[in-house]
């Protein structure tokens, strides 16, 4: 016997409380969807290295800190990492954005200084061409000297500071004039300045760890750790500590 009774809607013959359940799941779904659309890509970092002949005696100590600095980025979310490096008459390099960084580690190692003259005003000429294609989350620099127009430089970094691409300038020595100019630049740019010492290998390691996490999530990130170099970090960038 065939039955002509239609079937009644879903919800009309559900409970209140069961009605009320499925909104909050719908709800709950919604926001978990906007926040993961609104979740950032992996973090592109610049690594760029002053590989002139100056550099030499502590380059092995650089590669062993920017390695544990690669290895620093844990949950923090996945970091995309391009290498330059300038050495010689006029040769500066550049590496693919890559997110394994073994491979990068080999690299830097491989490097061998070379005599010439700085080159931070093509390391920054790249970078604001990097980030023109693709964000560039911040750059992360390590050099000893400058030979360069510090007003030609400075123009380059507060263009990375408008597009939001902080320098992270490590100086390695304590050559006023390259003081000036790097601080210049991390000022600029909205980054922050350290010294670069041997005796202070792990304070640098634990700063280079801390760059890696803005990278990956921003300011908000770093305050969300609470590690003493993060807080140490945000206050260079918001200009309330002095170098």
């Amino acid at each position: 016997m065939s039955d002509d009774r239609k079937p009644l809607a879903p919800s009309a013959n559900r409970p209140p409380a069961e009605r009320r359940s499925d909104a909050v799941e719908i709800d709950a779904f919604v926001r978990q969807a906007r926040a993961l659309a609104g979740a950032k890509a992996n973090g592109r970092l610049i690594l760029a290295l002053d590989a002139t002949m100056s550099r030499q005696p502590t380059w092995d100590l650089a590669c062993e800190l920017q390695g544990q600095m690669f290895d620093a980025v844990g949950k923090a979310g996945k970091l995309n990492v391009q290498l330059v490096y300038f050495r010689g008459l006029g040769e500066c390099r550049a590496s693919k954005f890559v997110a394994d960084t073994t491979a990068l580690k080999g690299l830097m190692t491989s490097i061998q200084c070379r005599s010439g003259q700085t080159q931070l005003g093509k390391v920054l000429s790249h970078a604001l061409k990097e980030t023109t294609a693709a964000k560039v989350d911040a750059i992360v620099y390590i050099g000893d000297a400058m030979e360069e127009n510090v007003d030609e430089l400075a123009d380059k970094a507060g263009r990375l500071g408008l597009r939001g691409v902080p320098a992270f300038v490590f100086q390695e020595g304590h050559d006023a004039e390259a003081e000036r100019a790097f601080k210049e630049i991390a000022r600029l740019s909205k980054g922050a300045w350290f010294r670069f010492d041997r005796k202070a290998a792990a304070t640098l390691s634990k700063l280079l760890s801390a760059v890696a996490v803005f990278a990956t999530g921003g300011i908000k990130a770093l305050e969300a750790r609470g590690r003493p170099e993060d807080v140490l970090m945000i206050e260079h960038m918001r200009g309330r500590s002095s170098p």
